[in-house]
């Protein structure tokens, strides 16, 4: 019997986790779970545009909620709806009034409000601290919005946000499902900084947490413990995309606490429960200094005006020094109940990280997971789901049984494990074949639905043509198939035709420039690829695209050879080095035939180099953040380190693997070649190599800021709020002064003819004084991946920051790297808080690019960031001029923006 429940309980451990990408079923609006009275709204306009009508797809009354009057920019009118229960929230989605031709009134933005109890209510921000999310832009188009953090809540208000005074009408659904584990607010003491030497700084604070801050303590909320998002293993690493080291995790130091030794949390539920577990995410990097809690103590009190109860449950974990993954601590709370628990976690080290905490108790119903789309019942508290635990009173269900029982425990043992079996396997199996069809090309049921995907923002927007939606009630239960809920792909259906495909690239396919035009273009590439049903393989064996100068024009049976279009005005040595850092364009003279006796830098002792992590990957080889003991000393005077103040120096290590390719050590060598020409304030130099053995390194400078992208993104601009809240920031000045060191180094480049081709934040590394060096290494590391388009088996591309010649004809000019720069610039004064093109997917980036060729003012630029000044956005514009004789030189560039870091 013991064995039994142990069973039991793993299986509720094993799924008693929300996860936030499944968590994602309609609630009720539209299948009319949701009862009428259930929502209600701030005011309305007529008797038929009242709450009850702001039903997703439907259009009963005369089609939508829409508030009395004019909305006005003041104006706080509201849609509330009671979803009955708890709910973990994680999608919203919104309409406008359609009414079968006779509507055209939708909220272009709104905000949300929601409350625990209906009493306290709470605005949601995202995780860049934003309360507005984009609405509608016609009646008819349905806007799916994911709330990242996720949301628990029971009511929730919709506030339509306007700019100008308009008229508003809704339409609603909203996704989650429930919270079974009854949590409504924890107390703890607020997170803390780690400033590690030689590391980036680490912000161990809960970023979403919605209660108060009262004397460095979080009280009456929640926030990222129950956020269903997991940290990585390594705390510096995080899921999230341009935000601090550290996000995932709320962390303490042990001496910052006292002489207490823990860490003591109070968590707060909606009713009393028997609590079975608690399970615990914690961080175990102890080479840092960071592991799990050695002992827990937690007390139990069964109303909220009793007192905690004598007797705690104590827990001691097993500790690990060896396996620095983070992992669940699964703690038995043994049937305990109460309605509050608090909870001392003793240090183990010198710092305790939790990215999650959740609960498990014996009445807890688990949801069955459902598509998003299809109905799901609300369960109802019921006492009859509630498990009788085993107690006193029961004497027969804690006996143990007789010997004449014991085959048939023994074999409903074997058959509850074989069920187990059958269940794990049923679903992996889902999960590969839903893998399989998320593959492949699929249109979405009989309408023709185009999907615009945005690769940061949160927003999907689901089009279909301008006809009026399906009248009459949407069917409950699994025979609904509505499109506007079907699975969303990533790819825009119109580029799986390839008919298709090839009308949307440049109307001049029967000229020689239109010709030019699709060589080297990766969005042909794909047409290719589609229209002759040819592996990526055949292509490169036919030419074509980066890496080869023969290129391809293709029919479905026949691979035509014609001539290439010069990919550069120097000759090209690769797009990507064999490290998979960046490689320089040079003039052709500088990678001719080389040995030992070209390479000028010194040979350093390999065994001075000391690993502390790596940075990077490419296909041969690998970048790496090492110390390098003596080095000041090896350089002698004249050494391009800074000064020190007693940090060890760090360094970037470029080696090659032991499985490179003879072809790959050549190329290897030609680049220390020509890093070795490069000597500039502003350019990461070559301090020495190690080639006198194998592997062959090349050993580069390192700042210890890290790169300027994540720099930035951890801080705001400074003001009188960031001083009195210690908040980390920089100021105008220190943005204009990164701005000129960036054009002196790219000035420097172009006088050597270099062409940099990668030019961004993530490739601009900085050190305590706000110091710029020009990297190349950014390519590499994964951190960094969904900044690169990929062919399959082909270069990686940034074009987000790559000029349009660059994209369609494969041409990369010192003239490219400024529009680049230009696109750093825009990173600069943005903070890195947002993907450049952030609204575009990929292949909507590379149609743009097409804009800019046919020059009809269709092509989309970026916008002027808040924080940049006119005349510098101007020059901007410049960088990101159709015609390349129009665009600022580096040169000039440096001019014009040095006056401004004395203003």
């Amino acid at each position: 019997m013991h064995l039994f429940l142990l069973l039991i309980l793993q299986a509720t451990a094993a799924f008693g986790q929300i996860d936030p990408a499944h968590c994602r079923y309609a609630l009720g609006m539209e299948d009319g779970r949701i009862k009428d009275d259930d929502i209600t709204a701030s005011s309305q306009w007529y008797e038929t545009t009242g709450p009850q009508y702001a039903r997703l797809n439907r259009e009963e009354g005369d089609g939508a909620w829409c508030p009395e009057g004019q909305l006005e920019p003041s104006d706080s009118q509201f849609l509330q709806v009671d979803l009955g229960r708890l709910t973990f929230l994680t999608v919203v989605g919104t309409q406008g009034r359609y009414a079968r031709y006779s509507g055209n009134e939708f909220a272009r933005a709104y905000r949300l409000n929601y409350s625990r109890d209906g009493l306290l209510w709470k605005s949601w921000r995202n995780r860049l601290g934003n309360t507005v999310m984009e609405g509608n832009k016609n009646a008819y188009t349905s806007v799916i919005n994911d709330l990242h953090p996720p949301i628990i809540t029971r009511y929730v208000r919709l506030i339509p946000v306007t700019k100008l005074s308009t008229t508003v009408c809704m339409r609603v659904e909203l996704y989650g499902c429930l919270w079974e584990d009854g949590l409504i607010s924890y107390n703890a003491p607020e997170g803390q900084l780690m400033m590690p030497p030689g590391y980036p700084i680490a912000s161990l604070n809960d970023s979403t947490y919605d209660g108060a801050h009262e004397r460095r303590r979080l009280l009456g909320g929640l926030g990222q413990l129950t956020d269903g998002v997991i940290g990585l293993d390594d705390f510096l690493l995080t899921r999230q995309y341009h935000v601090w080291p550290g996000y995932d995790y709320l962390g303490w130091r042990n001496d910052s606490l006292g002489t207490q030794g823990f860490v003591e949390m109070e968590f707060v539920f909606d009713r009393q429960r028997n609590f079975t577990s608690m399970k615990v995410h914690s961080n175990n990097m102890f080479a840092r200094g960071v592991k799990i809690f050695s002992t827990v103590s937690c007390w139990f009190k069964p109303r909220l005006i009793a007192g905690w109860e004598p007797e705690p449950v104590a827990f001691k974990t097993v500790l690990d020094d060896r396996n620095p993954s983070a992992r669940y601590v699964t703690v038995p709370l043994n049937r305990r109940t109460a309605k509050s628990l608090r909870c001392r976690f003793y240090f183990a080290d010198v710092w305790m990280m939790f990215s999650e905490i959740s609960f498990q108790s014996e009445d807890t119903v688990l949801p069955t997971l459902m598509p998003l789309g299809l109905t799901s019942p609300v369960v109802k508290e019921d006492s009859s789901t509630t498990t009788t635990p085993v107690t006193a009173a029961n004497p027969s269900a804690s006996d143990p049984p007789d010997d004449g029982n014991t085959p048939i425990l023994i074999g409903c043992l074997v058959t509850i494990i074989l069920l187990l079996v059958i269940i794990i396997f049923l679903i992996l199996w889902c999960q590969y074949v839903c893998k399989v069809l998320e593959k492949a090309p699929r249109r979405i049921l009989d309408e023709e639905v185009t999907v615009r995907l945005s690769s940061c923002s949160d927003t999907i927007i689901l089009q279909t043509p301008p006809v009026p939606p399906r009248s009459g009630h949407a069917s409950t239960g699994p025979a609904n198939t509505d499109p506007h809920y079907e699975r969303v792909f990533l790819l825009d259906p119109q580029y799986q035709n390839p008919a298709v495909l090839r009308n949307k690239l440049p109307e001049l396919s029967q000229s020689a420039e239109a010709s030019a035009l699709l060589l080297g273009n990766p969005l042909y590439d794909l047409l290719l690829l589609t229209s002759c049903h040819m592996t990526p393989g055949w292509l490169r064996a036919c030419g074509g695209g980066y890496a080869e100068p023969d290129v391809t024009q293709c029919t479905p049976h026949q691979c035509f050879h014609s001539n290439a279009p010069h990919y550069a005005e120097t000759d090209i040595v690769r797009l990507q080095g064999v490290t998979g850092s960046n490689m320089y364009a040079v003039p052709a003279l500088t990678v001719d035939s080389l040995t030992r006796k070209d390479i000028s830098a010194a040979e350093f002792p390999r065994q001075q180099l000391i690993f502390r992590e790596k940075l990077g990957e490419g296909q041969f080889g690998e970048v790496h953040l090492c110390e390098a003991e003596g080095l000041p000393e090896f350089l002698g005077e004249g050494s391009p380190l800074p000064d020190r103040d007693g940090h060890a120096v760090l360094v970037a290590v470029k080696q090659l693997r032991a499985d490179a390719t003879s072809q790959a050590r050549n190329d290897f060598l030609k680049e220390i070649k020509i890093m070795s020409r490069l000597n500039d304030p502003n350019i990461i130099r070559l301090l020495c190599v190690c080639v006198s053995s194998d592997p062959l390194c090349m050993v580069t400078e390192y700042m210890e800021n890290g790169d300027l992208n994540m720099f930035l993104s951890q801080r705001e601009i400074e003001s009188t709020l960031t001083h009195a809240n210690n908040i980390p920031s920089v100021s105008l000045s220190d943005l204009l002064h990164m701005s000129v060191q960036i054009s002196s180094g790219m000035k420097y480049l172009a006088s050597l003819n270099f062409v940099h081709r990668d030019l961004a934040t993530r490739n601009c590394l900085l050190d305590r004084r706000l110091t710029i060096k020009i990297a190349d290494f950014g390519m590499s590391r994964n951190l960094y991946s969904s900044d690169y388009y990929r062919i399959q088996g082909r270069a990686v591309l940034p074009i987000r920051w790559m000029a349009w010649e660059s994209i369609l004809l494969g041409k990369f000019t010192t003239a490219s790297d400024v529009w680049a720069f230009g696109v750093t610039l825009w990173e600069i004064f943005t903070l890195c808080k947002e993907q450049p093109y952030s609204l575009l997917s990929d292949e909507q980036v590379i149609e743009n690019t097409g804009e800019f060729f046919r020059n009809q003012g269709r092509q989309i630029f970026l916008y002027g960031p808040p924080l940049c000044p006119p005349s510098l956005f101007e020059l901007m514009m410049r960088c990101w001029s159709r015609d390349i004789p129009d665009r600022p030189t580096f040169e000039g560039l440096y001019q014009a923006l040095r006056p401004h870091v004395n203003q």
